[in-house]
């Protein structure tokens, strides 16, 4: 009786082990393409955060010089 209990228990308890175990595996594991590609836009969107920077700062100076003189 007692090897058929340990059996039936083993039997249960790997059932949910083996589903935490690939839960765990697909949750974990990343896309590298997903990674660089999202570098990628990243690096244009700052390019052009810069770009505008550059052009809002070139006008403003350029507004106070017509202002000034």
């Amino acid at each position: 009786m007692k090897n058929a209990f340990t059996t039936v228990k083993n039997k249960m308890v790997s059932k949910y082990l083996e589903e935490d175990f690939t839960e765990d595996q697909n949750s974990k594991s990343t896309n590298i393409n997903v990674l660089l590609n999202r570098v990628k836009v990243n690096n244009k969107k700052e390019n052009i955060k810069k770009i505008y920077f550059s052009a809002a700062v070139s006008t403003g100076l350029l507004l106070f010089g017509i202002l000034v003189f």
